[in-house]
């Protein structure tokens, strides 16, 4: 058996998610059915993390053991001329077996685009969030250097009705760039809790309106409890955006 990793992109607009699921569609369904037609054989493929319903990806990597030894160009080739427009593969490479999606991970990145503006281009409408308030990025900023590091997200993150060993996670880098109309949330780390970014991103937005002093952050750390303070950004403006290994 060969390992390959496949770095993937796509638009999750009209998916479940990345994970198969039993009430819709999923990315990693599509792929998988895309695999059997190419090679005759059902394959299972592991993805470095799970994305949600909407949520989009510059650059999911996956893993998957295949029997017959392909070229990956070739296989990259085979694989996009029958999946859907809104995946692609953009990269296969042959890899170790010690190599796993998940487990390898070193860092990922996460953007969450927001457009803070009276006016939505329709071409962003799947793409960024919509925010007619003026947000204060700098304050943002503030709210978001109290975050980083290690700490217990509980209180930005939701139940996913599955048992999580540990809350605390190590926040490498929480930046807002803004450009013009267009504010980016930059989120990286080892890992996340469920919906954690978009919990973060929600707090911000609020920061950023002035509903929530930056120093709040600290506070609602160290609760370690989810309340209305916390709001779950809308999944359109998210992005896996990097994942490194």
């Amino acid at each position: 058996m060969q390992r390959y990793r496949f770095d993937i992109s796509y638009d999750g607009t009209a998916y479940v998610g990345w994970q198969i699921q039993p009430n819709g569609l999923a990315i990693q369904e599509v792929i998988q059915d895309a695999m059997e037609r190419i090679l005759c054989k059902r394959i299972k493929l592991h993805g470095s993390g799970r994305t949600d319903q909407g949520v989009h990806a510059r650059k999911q990597v996956a893993h998957a053991d295949i029997s017959s030894s392909w070229l990956p160009g070739k296989l990259t080739t085979a694989l996009n001329a029958v999946l859907p427009p809104d995946i692609r593969i953009m990269r296969a490479t042959k890899v170790p077996q010690t190599f796993h999606a998940r487990h390898s991970v070193r860092l990922k990145e996460y953007r969450y685009f927001i457009w803070n503006s009276d006016v939505m281009p329709p071409t962003k409408r799947h793409y960024a969030t919509h925010m007619r308030q003026p947000l204060d990025a700098v304050a943002m900023q503030k709210a978001a250097d109290y975050l980083v590091g290690t700490h217990d997200f509980s209180a930005f993150s939701a139940n996913p009705k599955r048992h999580v060993e540990s809350h605390v996670r190590r926040l490498e880098r929480l930046d807002i760039r803004k450009r013009g109309a267009e504010i980016t949330i930059i989120a990286a780390g080892e890992g996340f809790l469920y919906k954690m970014v978009r919990s973060l991103a929600g707090f911000l937005m609020r920061v950023g309106e002035g509903t929530v002093p930056p120093a709040t952050a600290k506070e609602i750390l160290a609760s370690a409890v989810r309340t209305a303070r916390v709001p779950t950004a809308p999944p359109e403006g998210l992005f896996l955006w990097n994942v490194t290994y």
